[in-house]
């Protein structure tokens, strides 16, 4: 159990930081303005994410006061990161007139 656990979170990591890549290209791409400014913080929070990640294969090791620190961190950052989302496409929804 112990390696199924570590092998879904290095792949985790892996996903996270190929996202964290994907993203950083395509704020290259965007142009300034509000969308840009979006991008911006959704980029943060991918960031954000990516170093809760990183700690998830130490968990075995730390106390529990710290992983559950962790795990809340990671949950606030990935509900913001949705929320964050869902307002972007909702604004891109009004802008095109749906």
């Amino acid at each position: 159990m112990r390696v199924l656990i570590l092998l879904l979170s290095l792949s985790a990591i892996f996903v996270i930081f190929y996202a964290l890549f994907r993203a950083a290209t395509l704020h290259k791409k965007i142009p300034g303005g509000l969308v840009k400014e979006s991008w911006r913080l959704l980029y943060y929070l991918i960031g954000l994410l990516a170093v809760g990640y990183l700690t998830m294969p130490l968990f075995p090791t730390l106390p529990e006061s710290s992983r559950n620190l962790i795990v809340a961190i990671i949950c606030l950052g990935g509900a913001l990161f949705i929320v964050k989302v869902i307002n972007l496409i909702y604004r891109i929804a009004k802008e095109i007139g749906l």
